[in-house]
């Protein structure tokens, strides 16, 4: 039966191949077998091929987006590199994952939780846990007084957003600093970093605080208007011909960033000759959240193509969605996509 099947011309099936590592050299060696093995081995590998895809394509414009306590488990440097590497041409993040790479950038550290601690001692003595790891309190607040002397040279006329915030607080890091980080790399090569939730983040909460400080001296507060970054992002994404997008987890940078087709069907609706069409054709997703939940960090890409957000592989789009940790699965994907690059 199954050498029928073989034969039949209608019926088009693909043979595995078995992983042999007396043939890995390297990660692009690994994970092109792991494109032709099983389970998460095989989207590991499927994804690697189409991060290759979308970088080398030269009309695409890739969008990265990030969420999750990436920066405190310290990938923050797998961002510079998919930043310095051409890799990456816009960013949509939580602020958390901003804050914290800023916090490493200008040299301080984050530390590994000590089992011998419960989380009440930890708030006594000022450390803030996440998961297995830990952030000083100490750290947030000079990050707040690194920011609250930025905004003091901010023009108190200018109407500020998530994205020209990042801006000026990369331009501190590549003038004050001389080692890698987030948001220097993405000014020094011009990439947009948006934060869409910005006050869901100790850096929104910073700037708040600063405008009380404003208010209490009677002086103008300075005034943050988040439709800036959706106008910025959405006539970027417009003036593309090909779109691409690499998510790590899910939530508001994800949705966000995938809406743009949609907000721009919406508003040629509305305002004829003012939106466009625009859906992404490739994607990598890396989160361990499983669809059955309904929630938008475990929906499928092919969920999004209802939405007009992705274009179906019909018609030429190409996704791999992995279930992995991306603490696990996002350097390995990298660094194959790196090695093939050079090559």
């Amino acid at each position: 039966m199954a050498a029928d099947l073989v034969a039949d011309d209608a019926v088009k099936l693909t043979p595995l191949k078995p992983l042999d590592l007396g043939k890995v050299k390297n990660f692009d060696d690994l994970t092109r077998q792991m494109a032709d093995t099983a389970f998460g081995a095989r989207a590991v590998g499927e994804a690697t091929d189409i991060l290759h895809k979308m970088v080398i394509d030269k009309d695409c414009f890739v969008v990265l987006t990030l969420s999750g306590a990436m920066t405190v488990a310290k990938m923050g440097l797998l961002v510079c590199d998919m930043i310095d590497n051409n890799m990456v041409s816009a960013v949509v993040s939580t602020g958390a994952i901003m804050a914290h790479g800023f916090i490493e950038a200008v040299g301080m550290r984050h530390f590994k939780v000590s089992p011998e601690m419960d989380d009440r001692e930890m708030y006594y003595k000022g450390f803030d846990r996440v998961y297995d790891t830990l952030e000083l309190e100490k750290n947030l607040d000079n990050v707040d007084i690194i920011l609250e002397n930025i905004l003091k040279t901010v023009d108190e006329d200018k109407t500020l957003s998530s994205f020209l915030i990042n801006e000026l607080l990369g331009k501190y890091l590549s003038e004050q600093t001389e080692g890698r980080g987030i948001l220097k790399s993405a000014y020094k090569k011009k990439v947009p970093v948006f934060v869409p939730a910005f006050t869901d983040s100790e850096l929104g909460l910073n700037m708040a605080i600063h405008n009380k400080k404003r208010r209490l001296n009677n002086k103008k507060e300075l005034t943050f208007n988040p439709l800036l970054d959706l106008d910025q992002f959405t006539e970027l994404i417009n003036r593309q011909k090909t779109l691409g997008i690499f998510t790590v987890g899910g939530g508001v940078p994800r949705n966000w960033a995938q809406q743009v087709g949609p907000y721009l069907d919406i508003t040629e609706k509305s305002l004829p000759g003012q939106g466009g069409f625009k859906r992404y054709k490739y994607g990598v997703r890396i989160c361990p959240e499983p669809v059955h939940w309904g929630g938008l960090s475990g929906c499928t890409y092919s969920e999004g193509v209802s939405w007009g957000k992705f274009i179906p592989p019909k018609d030429g789009g190409r996704w791999s969605e992995v279930y992995s940790d991306a603490t696990i699965a996002w350097p390995i994907i990298l660094k194959a996509a790196m090695e093939r690059m050079e090559k």
